[in-house]
């Protein structure tokens, strides 16, 4: 990819969070979960990824982890294709090399994990990400992540809800994206993810009232039978 595409997809993730009035939606892509086994195990990601575009989505994730999500760079790039919008890759990326992987799938940003990397190591991924044009969701799930990643420049900042991502275990703590808003600084855009939308969890009008920016979506999108009803409802 040339300078020129380079800075023609740069920022188009976090600007379009930002385009809209309302809470913007980043609709994931995902067959499976360690915690939840197969969600749609049959999905095809660019029909799904273009029915989110026209159910209203902003943004989409695309899982490409396989062991414990189903997914793969392949279905990153036919999500985009597909759907025309800023693509997000959420894996877990630990190294250089995975952010340079990333840039060649065609992502428009990347998700880093502060419980994964030293601050260092964040600090250097953030920025190596920003240079290739790539945005970057920084995830915490505490006060103490939360520091670093405002210490390492983060500047899209996303609260987990789940307290294990790779474990089979559902641990969810449905308040911490409302109990941790009120910490996230003002300049960063804010994202709610986990447990949004799906029964017994975070509704739309908690994460608009606690001030978030957007919410990631996942679950409730892929196992609702109809995505574009179900986004448009979240929407309204």
């Amino acid at each position: 990819m040339g300078a020129d595409e380079r800075s023609s997809r740069a920022g188009r993730f976090k600007q379009a969070l930002l385009a809209g009035d309302d809470v913007a939606i980043i609709a994931e892509i995902k067959r499976r979960s360690p915690s939840r086994g197969d969600l749609n195990a049959g999905l095809d990601p660019a029909e799904l990824a273009a029915a989110y575009r026209d159910g209203g989505a902003s943004c989409l994730s695309v899982l490409t982890n396989q062991e414990m999500f189903g997914g793969s760079g392949d279905d990153l790039a036919a999500a985009a294709q597909a759907s025309g919008l800023p693509v997000l890759r959420k894996d877990f990326i630990t190294s250089v090399e995975d952010v340079h992987e990333s840039h060649r799938m065609g992502a428009d940003a990347l998700l880093l994990i502060v419980a994964d990397l030293t601050t260092p190591q964040l600090a250097e991924l953030h920025q190596l990400a920003l240079s290739l044009g790539m945005d970057v969701l920084t995830e915490v799930k505490s006060d103490d992540e939360l520091e670093a990643a405002v210490e390492a420049g983060a500047d899209i900042i996303g609260v987990n809800q789940r307290e294990k991502p790779k474990s089979a275990a559902f641990t969810m703590d449905y308040q911490r994206a409302e109990r941790m808003a009120p910490l996230l600084p003002e300049h960063v855009v804010k994202v709610a993810e986990s447990g949004i939308a799906v029964p017994g969890g975070t509704t739309m009008a908690e994460v608009r009232n606690a001030g978030y920016d957007a919410a990631l979506i996942g679950e409730a999108l892929v196992t609702s039978g109809d995505p574009i009803e179900r986004l448009q409802e979240l929407l309204s």
